[in-house]
């Protein structure tokens, strides 16, 4: 159980914010919710989340993580009901570098899902 900042930038305590999400206590209530409880996911090495939220149809088979990839910091540039673009910042073995997406959701059975996205950088 983490006490500290949640890593989506939220200025939340991790438990209170993502952590809900990622122990299953709560669903996401919008997509931009859910693409912070992603990232966070990302963060703190709670992939069994980012698979569950990810639509079946787009997602992979198995997730993996990457020992050296670092997720370092979350902006949110623009949101509407289904969609989100971000930057997500990173460091993969000392070497800084961002993620730029526009990611879209759509409910499913009730539910929040990652469908895909548009990448850049």
């Amino acid at each position: 159980m983490l006490t500290s900042e949640c890593p989506c930038g939220s200025g939340e305590r991790y438990d209170a914010c993502c952590g809900r999400l990622h122990r299953g206590a709560a669903e996401a209530e919008t997509a931009e919710e859910l693409m912070r409880s992603r990232y966070a996911a990302y963060a703190v090495g709670a992939l069994d989340h980012v698979f569950r939220t990810w639509h079946p149809r787009t997602r992979p088979d198995v997730i993996e993580p990457d020992p050296q990839l670092t997720w370092t910091g979350l902006t949110v540039l623009g949101s509407g009901a289904d969609w989100v673009e971000f930057e997500a910042a990173f460091d993969r073995g000392g070497t800084p570098g961002a993620r730029h997406e526009r990611s879209r959701f759509e409910r499913r059975r009730g539910r929040w899902v990652y469908v895909d996205g548009e990448t850049t950088g």
